[in-house]
């Protein structure tokens, strides 16, 4: 196992790139009937973009709690923003959502 220097952690920060964190919520529109069209709509949007890198790492909750998912987008808060305004289940109020700058290592995965 390596053991982590000083030196490597300030390398390895230096390699740091901005990304914006999504987090969404539900809200209490999203079990009134007809709303199964727009969670579709919502879910599809969000693999095209992963598969165009606008997203890089997308996680639903499943749990009881009111947290839908959160997303990691490769771009800033404005673009973001821009984004999730078009989003189908934003637009409709079955979800509302919070953004937050954050950095991270570029190519970073789930295992």
């Amino acid at each position: 196992m390596m053991e982590v220097s000083k030196e490597y952690m300030l390398e390895m920060l230096s390699k740091t790139k901005n990304y914006t964190i999504v987090i969404l919520k539900k809200t209490e529109k999203i079990n009134e009937p007809g709303h199964d069209k727009i969670k579709y709509e919502h879910g599809k949007r969000n693999f095209q973009l992963r598969e165009d890198g606008i997203i890089s790492i997308v996680c639903r909750i499943n749990d009881e709690s009111d947290l839908s998912g959160i997303a990691i987008f490769n771009g800033n808060l404005e673009e973001v923003k821009m984004i999730m305004d078009r989003d189908p289940g934003v637009k409709a109020g079955i979800f509302t959502y919070e953004m937050h700058l954050c950095s991270s290592f570029p190519g970073d995965k789930l295992p």
